[in-house]
C-alpha cells in the first residue's frame, strides 16, 4: 500500500495553482517601477496587446494594414507602460488609453492621410493632441475645447479649426451615397454641374459691346453677316462687291484688334 500510494503521489503531485504561478498585476507595476526590468516590461506589454487591439480597430481602413496600425499602437503600449505610475492609482488602460489613440491619430495625420493643411495648422494640431492626451489623463474624462484651448494658450475658434481638420484630413470618394432630404441615398458626383458655357458667352459679349463702337461700318457689316447671319465668305464678297481675299483679310484684320482690346483689359485706344 506503502508503494502504491507513493506511485500515486508522484501521479497526481501537489504544487502552486495558477494563481500562486501568475504574479499579480499589482506586484508587476510595483517591482516595474522599482527596477525597469525589460523582462517585465514584456510582460506587461503582453498582457495588454489585446486592449491596443481593440482600440486599433478603431482606425481600422481599406487604406491602412491592420498590422500596420497594430505596430502603431504596440508602439504607444511600450511608452505608456514606460510612464505609468502606479502610485497614483489611475488603472492603466485609462491612462494608456490617450497615449495609444494619440499614437493612431499621428501616424493617420504624418502618413496615411492625402490632404495636406498649412503648417501653422498642422503644428498647432500637435499642440492640441498633446494637450486633449495630457488633460484626458489628468482629468479622468475628455476635454472640453475651451479646457484645451486655455492649456495651450490659443483661442477656442483655434481648436475648433483644428478638430473639424482632423475630420477632414481625407477626401470622401464622390461614389459614396449621400442622403438627401426626401431620404433619397444619392452619390455626391451627381450635385457635381456641368460647366455652363453661358458665362463664356457674356463676357465675349461684353467684350464686343466696348469693340464695336471703334470699327468702321465696312467691319461691323462684315462681321454681321459672317457671325449673325452666317454666311460663307464667298457669300459676303459677292454682298459687298469685294474679293473672297479680301473678305478674309477684313475679317482676320478686325478680330485680331478685337483680341488685342480684350487682352488689354477692354482699352478702346486699343483699336484705333
Amino acid at each position: 500500500m506503502a508503494v502504491k500510494r507513493q506511485d500515486n503521489e508522484q501521479t497526481h503531485p501537489t504544487g502552486p495553482g495558477p494563481r500562486e504561478q501568475l504574479t499579480s498585476e499589482a506586484r508587476l507595476w510595483s517591482r516595474f517601477a522599482e527596477t525597469h526590468d525589460p523582462a517585465i516590461r514584456e510582460e506587461l506589454v503582453r498582457r495588454y496587446l489585446p486592449f491596443a487591439k481593440n482600440l486599433t480597430l478603431r482606425y481600422r481602413s481599406a487604406s491602412e494594414s491592420f498590422d500596420d496600425l497594430l505596430q502603431v499602437a504596440s508602439l504607444g503600449l511600450v511608452n505608456a507602460v514606460d510612464r505609468f505610475d502606479p502610485e497614483r492609482g489611475i488603472p492603466f488602460p485609462a491612462f494608456a488609453s490617450p497615449t495609444i489613440l494619440g499614437e493612431l491619430k499621428r501616424h493617420f495625420r504624418d502618413r496615411a492621410w492625402t490632404v495636406r493643411v498649412p503648417r501653422g495648422l498642422h503644428d498647432r494640431m500637435s499642440a492640441v493632441d498633446k494637450a486633449i492626451s495630457e488633460l484626458t489623463k489628468d482629468l479622468q474624462r475628455s476635454p472640453s475645447v475651451a479646457e484645451i484651448a486655455e492649456r495651450i494658450g490659443v483661442e477656442p475658434t483655434d481648436v475648433l479649426e483644428v478638430l473639424e481638420a482632423n475630420q477632414n484630413r481625407r477626401p470622401l470618394s464622390l461614389d459614396r451615397p449621400t442622403s438627401s432630404e426626401d431620404g433619397d441615398e444619392t452619390p455626391a458626383s451627381d450635385w457635381i454641374g456641368a460647366e455652363d458655357a453661358g458665362f463664356e458667352l457674356a463676357e465675349d459679349k461684353i467684350a464686343l459691346d466696348a469693340a464695336l463702337p471703334h470699327l468702321d461700318e465696312r467691319e461691323r457689316l462684315v462681321l454681321r453677316l459672317r457671325f449673325v447671319e452666317d454666311m460663307t465668305q464667298s457669300q459676303i464678297a459677292e454682298q459687298i462687291g469685294h474679293s473672297q481675299m479680301h473678305v478674309s483679310r477684313i475679317l482676320r484684320r478686325t478680330l485680331e484688334r478685337i483680341r488685342a482690346q480684350v487682352d488689354d483689359g477692354g482699352e478702346a485706344g486699343a483699336l484705333d
